[in-house]
């Protein structure tokens, strides 16, 4: 009898103890990776996209965590968009880091990997957390944290597959190899941690980020580009180009999950994943694809987000808006640290420990996101073009404060070939990514077939965008002036303008001096280097 009451006393004190550990994160931020899972098919239903992409492992945190609906970045541009989510707050509060081309990062700033390093976690991470910009990835210590001596080939997923292929290799054994990379880098981080040390890893590859290889997503994945034949969105064409370029796109996305397998076996092994809150999402939407990556449609702002493990009760699809910013309270509350009051997000710490499916918080009704410059916006040369919008169950609506700036970048050499147009990014409306699709809709500019495809994507845009979601989910129906939404729009124009105002946006505060004088725009800076034009969109940003 004695002898039971000492080993249930063990194991009562093994429980207390393990409550009392602080939980690990572990945070998978793929580049570009838009609102795509393969549960997200059931949500919206079949006949979209999303019918034609795997993602067991993606799907699986979702089934046994949470899935939300409803997440965006606060900004569709990547290091604006990963200053938020470092900082806890809206892009437009971190100074230089508020831009990409020509950012820098302000160390004042507090970011929560250092503030959890602080607190005695054991921080590290794999390729892109905060870049390009300077220093790169100064967030979360530069390189000091870096484990990535196993290799980096994960990054050019397709091409390093594909050239493996060639040279003799199997397609699974030269997949497994860049997954064997993965593993081997998470696997020296572990066994730098200290016995019992919570640790937080940040896993960002950058595979999703184009380029990628033409045809990859049949030909390393097998899935078939006409199966996507009458789902595209109604402002992408519906034409053979576009659809193997979707494909391949969904291809690279099926690369990141199956690298989010890798770290759901190393949790398991280790004995951790339930004490880890297991976070997958990505930097925005789509790259070179009209309404896509560098936009304020829902295209190019809402993203993937799974949660799992660390308390959160899982089996549940959430209503809530959650904007990505509120990524780092979260982190830091289940840490055991206070966010800073500079913190603009709010931790999702009481929605991922409810019971409830569907709308749990009800003042989480609506995000606000942001763009200033991206790579060299505006035909005036390097000015930003600058938006923000309100974003609410029913309604989008989009302030473009300077409408007569295009909104993609200068046209440039509208006649260079489709070769230069896939592969050059700056050869033309360079804010969008070059891609086949940016290269077939230039051609295709002066057929009236397509000529509205390529007004949505290249054209000038009012200074007032509202769209009725319900009526209209692509978001290409622009009811800004008609009569019937002019109360909404103004209701909205006003709730976004008081947001603005109470988080002290610059470009609200002197006619958007800030943003509008150098560094933040004009020629870049002497401390950043500048893109090399004619070199192409190879180096991904």
């Amino acid at each position: 009898m004695r002898l039971l009451s000492l080993l249930l006393l063990g194991a009562l004190l093994q429980t207390a103890a393990a409550a009392e550990r602080q939980p690990n994160i572990v945070f998978c931020f793929a580049d570009d990776m838009g609102r795509y899972a393969s549960l997200y098919q059931k949500l919206d239903g079949k006949g979209t996209v999303n019918d034609l992409i795997k993602t067991p492992n993606i799907d699986r945190i979702a089934r046994e965590g949470v899935l939300f609906k409803n997440a965006h970045v606060c900004a569709p541009s990547c290091t604006p968009c990963r200053s938020a989510l470092l900082s806890g707050q809206y892009f437009w509060r971190t100074g230089r880091a508020a831009i990409l081309q020509g950012a820098k990062w302000d160390p004042k700033i507090p970011a929560y990997p250092l503030l959890l390093k602080e607190a005695g976690y054991h921080i590290g991470k794999s390729y892109k957390v905060w870049s390009p910009g300077s220093p790169a990835d100064a967030p979360y210590g530069e390189q000091a944290h870096a484990y990535e001596k196993a290799g980096r080939r994960v990054n050019d997923f397709s091409e390093n597959v594909t050239k493996m292929v060639a040279g003799g290799k199997t397609i699974a054994a030269a997949k497994q190899e860049l997954y064997d990379e993965v593993a081997g880098n998470f696997d020296a981080f572990i066994a730098d941690r200290k016995e019992g040390q919570p640790f937080c890893f940040w896993y960002g590859p950058t595979n999703v980020h184009r380029k990628w290889v033409k045809g990859s997503g049949a030909a390393l994945w097998g899935l078939d580009p006409e199966q996507l034949k009458g789902k595209p969105p109604a402002f992408l064409p519906d034409v053979p180009e576009v659809r193997e370029d979707l494909a391949s796109y969904f291809g690279e996305i099926m690369a990141f999950d199956a690298c989010v397998g890798v770290f759901l076996k190393k949790l398991e092994t280790l004995g951790e994943l339930d004490n880890t809150l297991f976070v997958v999402s990505g930097d925005h939407g789509a790259p070179g694809f009209p309404h896509g990556k560098c936009n304020l449609y829902d295209f190019g702002t809402h993203v993937t987000l799974a949660v799992r493990g660390a308390g959160t009760v899982g089996g549940r699809v959430v209503d809530d808006f959650v904007n990505l910013m509120d990524l780092a309270p979260t982190y830091l509350e289940l840490g055991g640290v206070t966010p800073p009051a500079v913190m603009t997000g709010r931790s999702l710490i009481p929605v991922l420990r409810s019971s409830k499916s569907g709308q749990v918080d009800p003042a989480r009704n609506f995000v606000i996101t942001g763009r200033e410059r991206h790579v060299e916006s505006a035909r005036e040369g390097f000015l930003p073009y600058p938006q923000r919008a309100l974003r609410t169950p029913d309604y989008l609506y989009i302030l473009n404060f300077k409408p007569d700036r295009m909104p993609m970048g200068d046209a440039g050499k509208l006649d260079s070939s489709a070769e230069e147009l896939t592969e050059n990014t700056h050869v033309s409306f360079a804010d969008m990514d070059s891609s086949p699709t940016k290269a077939w809709l230039i051609g295709e500019r002066n057929n009236p077939l397509w000529k509205q495809h390529f007004d949505w994507a290249f054209a000038l845009r009012p200074g007032e965008e509202l769209y009725a979601i319900g009526k209209d989910p692509f978001e290409i129906k622009n009811v800004a002036n008609d009569p019937d939404y002019a109360t909404i729009r103004d209701q909205m124009r006003e709730r976004l303008m008081a947001e603005l105002t109470r988080t002290k946006d610059p470009r609200v505060e002197n006619n958007g001096a800030f943003f509008e004088t150098a560094p933040m725009a004009g020629p870049l800076p002497d401390d950043i280097a500048k893109p090399k034009r004619g070199k192409g969109p190879g180096k991904k940003k």
